[in-house]
Formats: C-alpha cells, structure tokens, sequence
C-alpha cells in the first residue's frame, strides 16, 4: 500500500497515477527527488501482477535515478514511470500519445525516455504529444535507441572491476563472462565482451532473445534459467530484472566480479556486505548502467554521438575511484556509491537558498526554472 510515510522513508517528492480507459493506459510516475535538475528517467511496460508491485517497482527505480544522474555527475534528478500492460499485446500509437499528454501536464518536472519494452517508435509517439522526452529517433534530431550505450558503460565498470580484481582492464580477454538477459542491453554488452576476447555464457527466458544471441555468437554457450546461478563464470552480468542476489542465490555464485546492467540488482542493502565478505567485487548497477541516462542528456544541448561516447568513458575512473573509497572506508561498494551520491546532493542543498529568478531553464527544452524549496 502507497502510504505517506513510505513517501517519506523513500524521500519521494511525488508520485502520480495516471489512467485513460479509452485506450486502457494505467501509469504511474514517481518524482523521486529535483536538487540537482528536472527528474529524467525511463518509461517501463510491465504486466505487472498487481499495483502493488507496479507502485513498489517505481519507488525502488525512481530512488535509484536520483543517485544514478548525482553520482554520475549530471545536473538531473531521478524520476521513474512504469505503465501496466503486456507489451506484446496492450502497445497502441493512442496510449503512448495520451501517455504523452500527461507528462506535458508535469511542465518539466518529469522527463522521460525508454526502458524495458519501450522502443524508440513509442517514444516517438509520446514526443508527437510532448517535449519533455528524450531518446527520440535519430531522424527528428535525438539519440535513438539508447542500448548500445548502456551497454558500454557496463562495459566500461567491467574493465574497472578487471583492474581492480586481474590487474587490467585488457584482462577481461580470456575470462568467461555470463550474462544474464540478452535483450536489447544484453546483447549489446555480449558484443563488446566478444570483441575482447572474453568467453560468453547466457541465459534467457525469452525464445526471441535466446534465437537471436545464438544467430550472433554462435560459439557463445546457452544455461538454463534454474542451473544459472552455479556455472562456472568469472563474471556474472545480470541485465534483467532486479533482486537476483539475493539469499537463495549469493551462496550459489563462484564469480570474481558481478557488473550487469540490471536495475537494484541486490535485494537488500545487507546483501552488498555478503559479497564483500565472500570476496566478490560489485560494481554498483546505478553509476555502470548510467550510460543510457549519459547519453539521452546530450539531446538537451544538441547530441553528438562523440560527445556521448567519451562521457560515457568516466564511468571506467568514477568506478575505480568508488572502488577505493569502499577500500578506505571499509564499508561495501553500495554503500560507497551511495554515500558519493548523497554527499554531492547534500552539498547541493545547502546553496538553494539562492534566488534563481523566472523565467526559462535553456537547458531543457520549454522548461521553467526551479523555484526555491521552503
């Protein structure tokens, strides 16, 4: 149940539920936190089984995209939505458009993008109704599909995590890398370890997804879903859904290094310390899975597929950085991530009793600047 103490606990500005029966859209949008900018974040479809784990899935993202742009360095806040539905069946140009619609009536404060099952032709349908949304088609001057960046900035916190685990971020060559979900992010990824010289396991649900990686890397060796957890793997890639370590599965794991894309890969906070007593690096999801929210910023200022490229390279020496403070502090990588993120917020704060004035924010299109918080 959506409560104001868990608003509070969760330190969400505001979140919005959004309903449209004529083309049967259910959405919700959670607002988590605006210091550092408007809130930017995807747009996931889900057939979610109940509102309930819609409500707490959007909570959970829309906290993590404010720590992903802060800790990124990016002067963006985190926001989330999810839509409920069946991507295969539930997808219409009217939903996106009314969906559209609704995040035009957030004037600003909410900016979208893709996410799981959401294709650069569905944004392009939100974009016909609204500005605020980024990862629009090439062709009408965005970045597109935001995947293959995504994908190397995991990739870029996998070269961090074999400097700090092999001595060399060349050291991935050689090292069998598994990859959990091979959908859109997934498959890009596997696309950069193959180019190195690693050594690809996967695993999949889906038939699609399954078919397609084995059209391109043929030599890349299927496990089933259920025998996942225990193959034998140097590195463990979840880019799938969130919560895959977990109690049932840490134990199970033989890696040196968990690096996916996965959005809130570990459960509980708590379960960042068992990998680090186990001996296992994370690399923590929000900062090597910012390369999509990297790049889809660019298209505020006009995008450059360079630009995007060498931001998205950071990630390598944020990484590593974060790694050392984990070291110094002694305290488990999440916990370093977070306190790198919260720190920069904080000192945010304390400045916004500055007056910025009216008027318009050039940095995002048809924008208002920020009032003061009271």
């Amino acid at each position: 149940m959506l409560t104001f103490e868990k608003l509070y606990s969760m330190g969400h500005e505001e979140v919005i539920f959004i309903s449209e029966p004529s083309c049967n859209l259910k959405a919700i949008v959670a607002i988590h936190d605006t210091t550092l900018g408007p809130a930017l974040g995807g747009t996931r479809m889900w057939p979610y089984a109940s509102e309930a784990d819609a409500v707490e899935d959007v909570l959970r993202l829309s906290r993590g995209m404010t720590y992903k742009a802060a800790v990124s360095g990016l002067n963006l806040g985190g926001g989330k939505a999810v839509i409920i539905g069946d991507p295969k069946k539930d997808k219409s140009e009217a939903l996106f458009r009314a969906y559209g619609r609704y995040i035009e009536s957030l004037n600003g404060r909410y900016i979208t993008a893709e996410d799981v099952n959401i294709s650069v032709q569905d944004i392009d349908n939100v974009y016909t109704e609204t500005n605020y949304v980024c990862g629009i088609a090439k062709a009408s001057g965005g970045s597109g599909n935001p995947a293959p960046y995504t994908a190397l900035g995991v990739f870029r916190g996998m070269e961090a995590s074999a400097t700090k685990v092999w001595g060399s971020r060349d050291s991935i060559k050689g090292k069998v890398v598994g990859i959990q979900g091979v959908g859109s992010v997934g498959i890009e990824l596997a696309k950069l370890v193959d180019e190195v010289g690693g050594k690809l396991i996967f695993t999949d649900i889906s038939d699609d997804n399954i078919a397609r990686m084995k059209e391109k890397f043929p030599h890349a060796e299927y496990i089933a879903p259920e025998s996942f957890y225990t193959a034998n793997m140097d590195i463990y890639a979840p880019c799938a859904l969130g919560a895959t370590i977990n109690d049932e599965t840490i134990n199970q794991l033989k890696c040196k290094i968990v690096n996916g894309a996965a959005n809130n890969q570990l459960k509980e906070d708590r379960h960042g310390q068992e990998l680090k007593d186990r001996g296992i690096l994370y690399s923590p999801d929000y900062l090597i899975n910012a390369g999509g929210l990297m790049n889809v910023s660019i298209e505020f200022e006009g995008w450059n597929d360079y630009k995007s490229r060498r931001m998205i390279d950071t990630i390598y020496d944020t990484t590593l950085r974060i790694f050392a403070m984990s070291d110094e502090r002694n305290i488990p990588v999440n916990k370093a991530t977070d306190r790198l993120a919260e720190e920069r917020l904080e000192s945010m704060k304390k400045i916004q009793t500055t007056y910025l004035g009216r008027g318009s924010d050039h940095r995002f299109p048809g924008s208002k600047v920020r009032h003061n918080k009271l």
